[in-house]
């Protein structure tokens, strides 16, 4: 919001808290920074008033020497390098990492405040208990073991999966790693993390499609595009650093911006071309503007005869979306979809960018597929300026995903398959047995009356785990309810149906939350007992590796010890070990200080398993280099001109190939085949086979730059090498590591080079410039997927309700453990009692469900009122002025009582919330049952509490973007 709040940060008492005098006052911006400037002083401050407010003084210059401690933003996934000094063990200043090639000396608003994170005076200090309504202080041994023996006795009675943990997006590299070797050792699938719902849908549209699901290119190689087109992303607030690449490419290339959005955002506001279009039609949008590509003839016919299949299908498609139909159904006009169709043509390469304003539908694989294929036809892949480049909400949302933290993968998109196991089985140096023997089996419940072995099936994930608890037990694909409920580095109010969550979290048997921060986990409910707080670190308190949006790994030096009593995430999930009779086995190769894992040695233990994706050459001491040496790399290019790191890309983006002794110097750039392999270069992955329908899968005559197969070819095999008769150069080593891994001489063939440990296959078919993965066409037709050809399917809760007769929603269906409804939700019109479409989105002064960043001062002071965008017309008509307090209230009864901003921002018929607000619950102020102390400066609504149901065909992505609400005058 553009206007200044002249009340209080934040209505009622806050204890404890040095800012509870003048919160009771009305303040303006600079009685409010001269208050809570003791507060971002540091404990030291706090002490010596006694937690009241005084006058400033000036401190006494500090007698340590100053160290510089680097490190990463810990808000969204640019990777903006933080320069913390630190004084005596006290962080006391920072800057921003001038030499990074990410951030350049840049930072927001969050960036610019994260020593707060760490020094924070309303992080939790020690592990409570609820004990009567109340949180009390315990110890943690208590904590561990309180925790651990309900957890056993629900394990004993309802078997593994009855616990579900919920990982996090703000672990590094390590502990997400760990977290799901963790969930393994224990006995369930029932894992997840907030990708879930933010961009799930983008990795299974993106990786069905030409191989892996990532962004492709990067924040830098955007200064090469010709055209920038966002669809359903704002990075001027949700990533503001990105803009300025984004703005370098558009003053320097003349690069014409597109940016198409239901909303005018602060990156619209940029833009050569803003399309506003009805939220939930971006798959009509994208056939429309490629009807115009194919009426034209403006794509690129010998790209898609060399390197696409499927097009055809796609033009049949296609050509159904005329510029009457794309109007109707979007309400864009064909001129204005023509004019962005001639920019994208005359304009190559350029690239496409998406956030979540794409993913979060109910048919959110089908829009994250039809952007691609729009590249496809553009020919825009693989090439510098092109590609898909995806920007990722949180720090380590991308590499937390890369390590599995999900309920349908193990580390490196390993499924769930009995070879999958097997490989990480001898990663781990584990029986293989034991292991199996952790899980549930549920006799005679599979397909065919085969008993149902939960080691193989997908975990619920984290936007269904409200039913995992509520459903009706025999309507689960589970043994039985979701009893015990972990919330690590999670927000809930990040999730949609929050009623509903508030009932679940009151039924569960156990709720435990690790965070450095209470969460609205603490207050939504009214239990009285069963609910325990564990103080986490920040990741300024530990050292590790953190992926970025664009797949390169930054390492994170350790700033301060731990605050508080707060314990580092893995050093937790050790004594979680120890109290479930599993740390040797686990830790076998991990080596334990006191009580806290080696980060290094479960670096090199992900090394040694992770070859799918390429998470083998990042050696910490090659990613330490690559930070110490930040300033040697090209800033548009990223790679290393001279100095230690030579040759190399920065932070390694995956695949970094090989072993790290192999010095492989990452992709920057996906499916790039200007490039050898050994310096960067891909071919699209022949993931789907050689042949479909009779027409063959593999490239027709192109290849990547000096590989010595000059054509299209599958994935490598050890049977493969011998076809070649490039097996002679394997090593005896490596050989020797294929044998054992085949486990049987005549099963040699049968090693690929996802499961060769010794990492020798990749080695030779690098040494050779071939792709380990093979050089396949990507697919514009996911033919296992439910729509094959992504088709435009109105919401479920749609405002053109004479639209669901031409383009209905799905059948209802049960898929990953839980029975999900779509047509029996989409038979009733809502249309008409709620008539005005509800999306969310980000702020620029908050991040994620905002406990962290409403809990920092210098934030909390910028943005102090939960709100309601409403458009002029409609604000008019209800009788609504600007700042006046009113209800919105979704159709599934949820209601939030916000302030009315009334703007254009918004079009007519639409309403927009941000998602960062908590603390509030359907008008009441539930500030007293936070703990004392560690409330959020800022409360209020969340959006979620009005969203409704409705998930995604394939990933169960959450539908936040599409729903529907009225508003009236509070």
């Amino acid at each position: 919001m553009l206007r200044k709040k002249t009340d209080g940060v934040a209505r009622g008492p806050r204890e404890e808290s040095v800012l509870s005098k003048i919160a009771q006052s009305a303040v303006d911006r600079r009685a409010f920074l001269r208050g809570s400037g003791l507060a971002i002083g540091g404990l030291a401050a706090l002490g010596a008033v006694g937690g009241t407010v005084r006058k400033a003084e000036a401190a006494s210059p500090g007698t340590g020497a100053i160290e510089i401690k680097k490190s990463v933003c810990t808000h969204c996934s640019v990777g903006c390098t933080v320069l913390a000094e630190v004084q005596n063990g006290v962080w006391t200043g920072q800057e921003p990492g001038w030499d990074s090639p990410f951030n350049l000396g840049a930072h927001c608003a969050k960036g610019a405040a994260v020593r707060e994170h760490a020094h924070g005076e309303r992080r939790l200090k020690y592990p409570m208990k609820l004990v009567n309504g109340e949180w009390t202080r315990i110890d943690w041994e208590t904590a561990i073991n309180e925790i651990g023996d309900q957890m056993l006795a629900i394990r004993e009675e309802s078997g593994p999966d009855s616990v579900y943990w919920l990982g996090s997006a703000k672990h590094n590299n390590e502990q997400a790693y760990l977290f799901r070797k963790f969930a393994a050792y224990w006995g369930t699938n029932n894992v997840d993390h907030q990708a879930r719902i933010c961009h799930s849908t983008t990795v299974a549209g993106v990786a069905n499609t030409w191989g892996y699901g990532a962004m492709t290119n990067s924040y830098n190689d955007i200064h090469n595009s010709k055209a920038i087109f966002i669809i359903g992303g704002n990075p001027a607030e949700a990533h503001p650093v990105s803009l300025l690449h984004v703005l370098k490419a558009k003053e320097e290339n003349n690069a014409p911006l597109i940016v198409c959005d239901p909303r005018f955002t602060r990156t619209a506001a940029h833009a050569d071309e803003f399309v506003r279009f009805r939220s939930g039609t971006d798959v009509a949008l994208i056939w429309g503007i490629l009807w115009h590509i194919f009426e034209n003839k403006w794509e690129d016919t010998e790209f898609i005869r060399t390197r696409v299949w499927g097009m055809d299908q796609i033009r049949a498609e296609v050509a159904k979306w005329t510029p009457e139909e794309t109007e109707r159904v979007t309400g864009v006009p064909g001129r204005q979809l023509e004019r962005v169709a001639r920019t994208l043509a005359n304009n190559r390469p350029g690239t496409v960018i998406w956030c979540m304003g794409g993913t979060q539908h109910t048919n959110g694989n089908n829009n994250t597929r039809a952007y691609c294929v729009l590249q496809l036809a553009l020919g825009n892949m693989g090439v510098a300026g092109g590609g898909t480049n995806i920007f990722r909400g949180h720090d380590n949302v991308q590499g937390a995903t890369d390590l599995g933290v999900l309920a349908d993968t193990l580390p490196g998109y390993y499924g769930l398959t009995a070879g999958s196991w097997a490989h990480w089985a001898r990663v781990w140096e584990e029986d293989l047995d034991w292991l199996k023997a952790r899980f549930a089996v549920m006799p005679g419940a599979g397909a065919e009356g085969k008993d149902r072995m939960m080691m193989n099936e997908k975990g619920i994930p984290v936007s269904r785990w409200i039913d995992g608890v509520l459903e009706a037990k025999e309507n689960l694909d589970q043994p039985d309810n979701t009893r015990a409920m972990v919330l690590w580095g999670h927000a809930p109010n990040s999730q949609t149906r929050m009623v509903e969550m508030k009932t679940a979290m009151e039924k569960l048997d156990l709720l435990v939350v690790v965070d450095p921060f209470p969460t609205v986990s603490a207050i939504l409910h009214d239990r009285k007992d069963g609910a325990y707080l564990l103080p986490a670190t920040t990741q300024f308190e530990t050292s590790g590796s953190v992926t970025a949006s664009n797949r390169s790994l930054q390492w994170r030096e350790k700033v301060i010890e731990p605050l508080f009593e707060s314990k580092t995430d893995h050093e937790i999930m050790k004594l979680f070990a120890d109290k479930f009779g599993f740390t040797d086995k686990m830790f076998r190769n991990i080596a334990i200080e006191g009580d806290e894992p080696n980060i290094e040695d479960i670096t090199r233990e992900f090394n040694r398993g992770m070859w799918t994706i390429g998470y083998t050459g990042q050696s910490p001491e090659r990613l330490k280099l690559h930070m110490a040496n930040q300033h040697t790399f090209d800033k548009t290019s990223l790679r290393a001109l001279g100095g230690p790191a030579d040759g190399d890309f920065y932070g390694l983006p995956w695949p970094s190939w090989g072993t790290p002794e192999m010095r492989h110097p990452g992709t920057p750039n996906l499916y790039d085949m200007s490039k050898p392999v050994s310096e960067g270069g891909l071919t699209f992955r022949a993931r789907f086979g050689v042949e479909r329908d009779g027409q063959n899968l593999l490239a027709e005559g192109v290849h990547s730059a000096n590989s010595e197969i000059k054509d299209g070819y599958p994935e490598f095999t050890m049977q493969m090498l011998m076809d070649l008769g490039w097996d002679g150069d394997l090593t005896d080593e490596e050989r020797a590591s294929i044998e054992k891994v085949a486990g049987a001489p005549d099963k040699v063939g049968g090693v690929n080079w996802k499961t060769d440990l010794s990492g020798g296959i990749q080695r030779v078919a690098i040494k050779h410039e071939c792709a380990p993965f093979g050089n396949a066409k990507a697919r514009t037709v996911v033919w296992n997927f439910p729509d094959p050809v992504p088709l435009h399917r109105e919401p479920l809760y749609t405002p053109r309700y004479d639209l669901v007769a031409d383009y209905p929603t799905y059948s209802d269906r049960k898929f990953w453990r839980v029975p999900t409804m779509y047509e029996s939700i989409q038979k009733t019109d809502f249309s008409k009692d709620y008539p005005i479409i509800l999306t969310s989105g980000r702020l620029v002064e908050y991040e994620g469900g905002g406990d962290e960043t409403r809990s920092n001062p210098w934030l909390a002071e910028l943005q102090q009122e939960m709100f309601v965008e409403i458009n002029p017309f409609d604000a008019n008509g209800l009788g609504i002025r600007n700042g006046e307090q009113v209800w919105v209230e979704g159709p599934e009864g949820g209601k939030v009582k916000v302030a009315a901003m009334v703007t254009e921002r918004v079009g007519r018929g639409v309403a927009f919330m941000p998602f960062h607000f908590g603390g509030h619950f359907q008008g009441e102020d539930r500030r007293s049952k936070y703990p004392k102390g560690a409330d959020p400066y800022v409360l209020g609504e969340s959006t979620n509490t009005a969203q409704t149901y409705g998930y995604d065909s394939v990933t169960q992505m959450q539908e936040t973007k599409a729903t529907l609400c009225k508003i009236m005058k509070a």
